[in-house]
């Protein structure tokens, strides 16, 4: 099958691909933290997700944060079972990238990932972030608890005035709770650790504005 790439419009459940019963085989340890990619977790951490774009750079900023006990790469927010990576660049499983962040809310809380979340990428951008075009490119936040979208959406409205007056338009990331996260493959995992690919790129980082809620925090 001929798969499209820079798809602009979502799928819908009726079109989107079948997919498949087996989950994607990926190794378990993370390659930057001393911890397991899929768990069990400590007693009392907690699961995030974020789309940003490439899931590349969203990972190394998570990654770094003191109080995230493990990251991953993959995929959320669409219909199609275990997708692919080149299925989910086609448009054709409504999935976003994502990064899960395992944290420990007793060092880190939810509103401090949130910070690092609106301030390193454009959140009104639509179906995109950058020259990165598709609908697997949308800014999105997929939640574990009613807390988190409580908390999630707080944060959009305080951030959103800042945004217009920076000129940016209307907030376009979509809050929703998460359904299933499926791994990407294991070559995505990690991908920009220093002992994979130091120098590959990704387009996050400081995109000038401050957001009102959480800590700044670095490594």
């Amino acid at each position: 099958m001929f798969l499209r790439r820079m798809k602009a419009e979502m799928t819908t459940p009726d079109k989107a691909l079948p997919g498949r019963p087996i989950a994607m085989p990926i190794g378990d340890r993370h390659e930057v933290l001393p911890s397991s990619l899929k768990g069990p977790f400590p007693e009392g951490s907690q699961v995030a997700v974020f789309g940003m774009g490439c899931f590349w750079g969203a990972e190394r900023l998570f990654w770094t944060l003191p109080g995230v006990i493990t990251t991953s790469a993959g995929y959320a927010g669409g219909y199609t079972a275990n997708p692919t990576y080149e299925e989910v660049c086609s448009g054709m499983t409504g999935h976003a990238e994502v990064v899960q962040v395992v944290y420990d809310p007793s060092k880190i809380s939810y509103e401090d990932l949130l910070k690092v979340f609106w301030e390193n990428h454009d959140p009104t951008q639509g179906m995109r972030q950058g020259n990165d075009v598709g609908t697997q490119y949308r800014s999105a936040i997929y939640t574990t608890t009613d807390e988190q979208r409580k908390t999630a959406e707080a944060s959009r409205d305080a951030f959103a005035p800042i945004v217009a007056r920076a000129g940016k338009g209307e907030i376009t990331t979509e809050i929703e709770p998460l359904g299933d996260y499926y791994f990407a493959e294991d070559y995505h995992q990690q991908y920009l650790a220093p002992t994979k690919n130091p120098n590959g790129y990704c387009n996050h980082g400081p995109n000038g504005l401050s957001c009102p809620v959480g800590v700044a925090r670095t490594a």
